[in-house]
């Protein structure tokens, strides 16, 4: 055997963080126990599942039916266990196991994985934050129509998701699709209750509902964010026994005339300083008792001054595209010629059906004659503004309405509504990381919905582990109140895992003559890894 033929080089990358966190989470346990080991298996379902989660947050947008190759130049018994190949993950391997998922309930194994992870890393529950987005997808996902027409609605659904065109959130309304419900945690963005719905969903249909389920799955006083989605009067008696916070929507009548005709109210020199330090400086409010939908609530009528800003320009520009657009219908009606009043009037109210904030208006109907000495009618008109209207969106500009049922010993500060509500892009976040080109999207290739809710719950889980390494890293670097550097070389306490994966790239596990070694772990990754759970740390030191 010559030299080289005893060395074995395999990458470890980042690779060892992303299982470490799953061992500390104790997912692989988790799968086991409901799914069962069998003992003929040579991989068991949990570290098939270890497996996919590893391939996912591999970012080589690898889908999975390329599933083996991603682990040929791996370092897979360092990461799955002693003596497992890469073939032992193939296609018929991992259909199974995403079938035996599905058959046991995907929404309670992963209720089961929140709950350890709440326990064991003290997960902050306070505020919550559900938000939905769709998946396009190919393929043809025939169902029975009739029976889909008969079915009930329910939020934990005895049939799959049906896969069909609705509102397009990836603004693909010319493919299938199908929608997951997201609700996480506002500490570290932690995915707390996922569910696959079908294409053609309504928000405002089940996000009542997919509230109440969670309540009763999480068993947590928190208070939920939403959208506005969630506010109309048969969602509010849905959920009127939780607390929330949601935003109203501009349709409803008594918004419209707040907004119209409150005026916020100056902030005084003592909160300027307050407001500073909250980042709040640019917001103005005013708070009002309401009572919608039998809900006692308080209303907070926010003036943002960057959304004031945008909203005026955005007027302007409206007001000149229209100016430019109602000269030209001006000239096209004087121009023309009626054989009829009613014609002309029939035509100028067609016109007037296009215009917003400015009106042609008729000042004289002429008779006459045209060449053929046939009586016609010449319209004289003129283009005036419709001054209420403009009025309207300018005292409405920058402003919004959130609400919330926490009233009287029960009522939030105002600021820590705002601050809040703001902090609902909590779910947008887990949203772009879904859908991220380098994430494993590309793997709804599979031709069953029930397959295509697997992949969903495993790309959830993917997402949980991720925000969970990525806030104990900031926790800890906040705790030792010490920096690392980021893209840019600047200090930061607040790094992305992305970027610490990109970090440990050409990392090897090496095996020289049968002594197992790690290379490259330099001083600044040791330091990183020092931030980490125990389990990450297993893999490396």
């Amino acid at each position: 055997m010559s030299y080289l033929e005893e060395i074995q080089v395999k990458n470890l990358d980042h690779l060892g963080i992303v299982a470490g966190l799953i061992d500390e989470i104790g997912i692989v346990k988790i799968i086991n126990n409901k799914l069962g080991i069998d003992v003929r298996e040579k991989i068991s379902a949990g570290t098939v599942v270890k497996s996919i989660l590893i391939n996912g947050l591999g970012f080589v947008s690898r889908p999975l039916y390329l599933f083996s190759q991603f682990f040929q130049d791996k370092a897979i018994e360092k990461l799955l266990g002693e003596r497992i190949k890469p073939d032992y993950l193939n296609d018929d391997k991992i259909g199974r196991v995403m079938d035996e998922l599905y058959k046991y309930g995907l929404n309670d194994i992963f209720i089961e994985v929140v709950l350890e992870v709440i326990k064991k890393f003290k997960i902050d529950l306070k505020y919550s934050h559900l938000d939905s987005t769709s998946f396009h997808l190919d393929g043809e996902y025939k169902r029975e129509e009739d029976k889909e027409k008969q079915e009930e609605e329910k939020i934990i659904k005895e049939r799959p998701i049906f896969i069909k065109k609705g509102y397009s959130r990836d603004h693909r309304p010319d493919l299938k699709q199908c929608v997951l419900d997201l609700i996480t945690s506002q500490d570290g963005d932690i995915p707390l209750f996922v569910r696959a719905g079908d294409g053609n969903e309504s928000d405002k249909a089940v996000f009542g509902k997919v509230l109440v389920e969670f309540k009763k799955q999480i068993k947590f006083d928190s208070i939920m964010v939403c959208d506005s989605a969630l506010y109309g009067q048969e969602n509010l008696q849905i959920i009127q026994h939780l607390k929330w916070i949601t935003r109203v929507p501009m349709t409803i009548k008594k918004a419209k005339e707040l907004v119209q005709n409150i005026e916020v109210e100056e902030v005084k020199d003592e909160d300027k300083e307050k407001r500073s330090d909250l980042n709040l400086e640019s917001y103005t409010w005013k708070e009002e008792i309401v009572t919608y939908g039998g809900i006692k609530q308080t209303w907070l009528i926010v003036l943002s001054e960057k959304r004031q800003k945008s909203d005026l320009e955005k007027l302007e520009k409206q007001l000149s595209q229209e100016e430019k657009k109602s000269r030209k219908f001006l000239k096209e009606i004087q121009s023309e010629e009626f054989e009829h009043p009613q014609a002309a009037r029939y035509k100028l109210k067609a016109i007037n059906k296009k215009l917003r904030l400015l009106e042609i208006k008729e000042v004289e109907l002429i008779e006459t004659y045209s060449k053929k000495k046939e009586k016609i009618y010449k319209m004289i008109s003129l283009i005036i503004k419709k001054d209420e209207e403009i009025s309207r969106k300018t005292k409405k500009a920058g402003k919004f309405i959130l609400a919330t049922n926490l009233v009287e010993e029960n009522k939030l500060e105002a600021s820590e509504i705002l601050i809040t509500y703001k902090n609902q892009q909590s779910t947008e976040r887990g949203f772009r990381f879904l859908k991220d080109p380098l994430f494993f999207t590309d793997s709804l290739f599979v031709e069953k919905p029930e397959r295509i809710e697997t992949m969903l719950f495993l790309m959830s889980l993917c997402l949980l582990i991720y925000n969970l390494g990525q806030r104990e890293l900031r926790n800890c670097l906040k705790r030792v109140k010490k920096g690392i550097n980021n893209q840019v070389g600047k200090v930061t306490l607040r790094p992305t895992l992305r970027w610490i994966f990109q970090c440990f790239q050409g990392i090897h596990y090496v095996i020289l003559n049968g002594v197992k070694q790690i290379v490259n772990l330099t001083e600044e990754r040791r330091f990183i890894l020092s931030l980490l759970p125990a389990s990450c740390q297993r893999y490396y030191l």
